[in-house]
């Protein structure tokens, strides 16, 4: 399965992983977001809008590579 990779900065608590969650689903409704916020990578299948997820995680307050 495709799948897009981001590494998202600033993640320190589930609160945060919560909000990077939303973030993305709110981008990019129907995909499956996996997290692994100790390395800072967040995992989006399908790929979705690579733009709008990128804007919907900077909203959020974190940084993304």
């Amino acid at each position: 399965m495709d799948e897009q990779l981001f590494t998202v900065r600033g993640m320190t608590c589930g609160g945060c992983l919560a909000s990077v969650e939303r973030a993305v689903k709110s981008a990019a409704p129907g995909a499956s977001v996996h997290i692994d916020m100790d390395n800072g990578v967040v995992r989006v299948s399908p790929p979705g809008d690579l733009a709008a997820i990128k804007d919907a995680v900077q909203s959020a307050g974190f940084d993304v590579e």
